[in-house]
């Protein structure tokens, strides 16, 4: 029987942003307890929080923006690699370890950085898992179009450049905020869908990994 795993965090007042970006503000506007017809919410944030995905854009001036991504590489099979605790960036020598099944156009790296979702008080943590620039140029290089990561950014903390640089400059897809605490190593069915903001730079998105 298939498995789905939401491996999406969920939005709220206390979620961490990345600093600089606007805080995430969630709040009840209409209430039915005060005499309104319905209850009704409004929300505040920036494009890139939570679990989102990186367009072109991003990085690149001329780059393609949200509603312009393709379905085709934001639904499909995906594998999810598991990196050790011992590891604080994912280089090409640990890209060439991982054991990618050859063909393979979606990887989701499960690290030590998923922990961060868990913990009793949210608070946004610098020393998580990124990718370093070499270690994206070669999954550009294995033909990789969809590449995720559980934290708030693929690449190392202050060193955003290089690494978006080098895939958003081949329209690879970059998932962020991922949380795959839950999820084995493996082969799944990718289901990514960002919000059709228009003319945006990125986007949150609902993520589901769903069992072969």
């Amino acid at each position: 029987m298939k498995k789905f795993y939401d491996i999406t965090v969920t939005l709220d007042n206390a979620l961490p942003t990345w600093p600089g970006d606007p805080e995430l503000t969630l709040e009840r506007v209409n209430k039915i307890e005060e005499g309104r017809n319905a209850n009704v919410s409004r929300i505040d944030m920036g494009v890139h929080t939570g679990t989102h995905v990186d367009a072109p854009f991003h990085f690149l001036q001329d780059g393609d923006t949200v509603e312009n991504l393709d379905l085709g590489v934001l639904i499909g099979p995906v594998q999810v690699v598991e990196v050790g605790d011992e590891v604080n960036f994912i280089t090409a020598e640990d890209v060439k370890a991982a054991g990618l099944v050859p063909g393979i156009e979606r990887v989701l790296f499960k690290t030590r950085s998923s922990k961060y979702w868990h913990e009793p008080e949210l608070k946004f943590h610098t020393d998580f898992v990124g990718i370093t620039e070499d270690g994206a140029k070669l999954l550009v290089a294995l033909g990789v179009r969809f590449v995720g990561v559980d934290y708030l950014s693929i690449a190392p903390y202050k060193q955003s450049r290089p690494t978006h640089e080098a895939f958003l400059k081949h329209a690879v897809v970059l998932l962020e905020g991922a949380d795959l605490t839950e999820v084995p190593a493996g082969i799944y069915r990718l289901i990514c869908l960002p919000l059709k903001l228009g003319s945006t730079d990125g986007a949150p998105a609902r993520v589901v990994l769903e069992t072969l």
